[in-house]
């Protein structure tokens, strides 16, 4: 067995970059979490980055589109009706 094959599986900042929505989402096949995982434990800098991440997904998941009233409710239908009721050009 070759000495160098546990570096050849060692995962780089920029894949873990690349694998870490998967990560988030827990879609990661076992070999590659494993992989994600290790890395995080010796790289500061991958850590931070998952912890940006996952404050980033947490704040804008916590912005909520603002209400219309009735009236601007009513004005935009109709100028969206109006829209889809021109023929194309």
């Amino acid at each position: 067995m070759d000495d160098y094959t546990g570096l050849e599986d060692e995962l780089r900042c920029q894949e873990l970059v690349e694998l870490v929505t998967l990560y988030l989402e827990r879609e990661l096949g076992e070999r590659d979490h494993m992989r994600f995982e290790s890395h995080l434990a010796e790289c500061e800098h991958c850590r931070i980055y998952l912890d940006q991440m996952r404050r980033t997904i947490w704040l804008t998941g916590q912005i909520r589109a603002p209400q219309l009233c009735l009236e601007e409710r009513a004005q935009l239908l109709a100028l969206f009706g109006g829209l889809a009721a021109r023929p194309e050009r």
